[in-house]
């Protein structure tokens, strides 16, 4: 239990790794080849070789990357029209940078319709503004409930303040706030 709140309390801030509060801007997808299937409501598109996303206050690259776009309700065809994201996949060398935070691992997974973003092979997650990293077998970050959760954590911190006491510093004398020790009871004399 304490290895998942230390890993919220560095990861939280992290938690905004993709989801920026910016005014929105064009997402551009950049690769060696595209593959593209389209239905009556959803496009699948595969992207392989040096795949680039860049977007709002964020920029990602992976080897390969597959999306699903829905249709929105009014469009009468996928292509070509702006589309729901439903669902992404990155694998294989992914490293995601947004603001002062930045992530790697092998595999990526991000489901906005529940607001999470699962990270596992090798994840490490960096917050460059506080100096803490964290990884782990996977990290899970939760946007609308502000968690994150992981497994087989381990966090490098800022350092603490030495919380022990120094030998050469005399002990603290009681203050008025606080009450002075009663003192012993001495034994009985005969």
């Amino acid at each position: 239990m304490k290895r998942i709140l230390a890993l919220a309390l560095i990861l939280l801030p992290a938690a905004a790794l993709l989801y920026a509060a910016e005014a929105p801007e064009q997402t551009v997808i950049t690769g060696d080849s595209l593959e593209s299937t389209s239905t009556d409501t959803e496009t699948t598109s595969i992207v392989t070789g040096h795949v680039v996303v860049t977007g709002t206050n964020l920029k990602m690259t992976c080897d390969w990357m597959k999306s699903i776009t829905t249709k929105l309700a009014d469009q009468t065809d996928t292509i070509g029209t702006p589309q729901q994201f439903k669902y992404m996949l990155a694998t294989g060398n992914v490293h995601i940078w947004q603001g002062d935070r930045e992530a790697t691992c092998g595999r990526a997974e991000f489901l906005p319709a529940e607001d999470k973003v699962i990270l596992t092979e090798n994840p490490i997650v960096t917050d460059h503004g506080n100096n803490s990293v964290g990884t782990g077998d996977i990290i899970e970050i939760h946007r609308n409930q502000r968690t994150v959760t992981g497994k087989n954590v381990r966090l490098t911190l800022p350092p603490m303040k030495d919380l022990g006491f120094d030998k050469n510093q005399p002990p603290p004398t009681p203050s008025a706030a606080q009450p002075a020790a009663p003192p012993a009871a001495s034994a009985p004399t005969r």
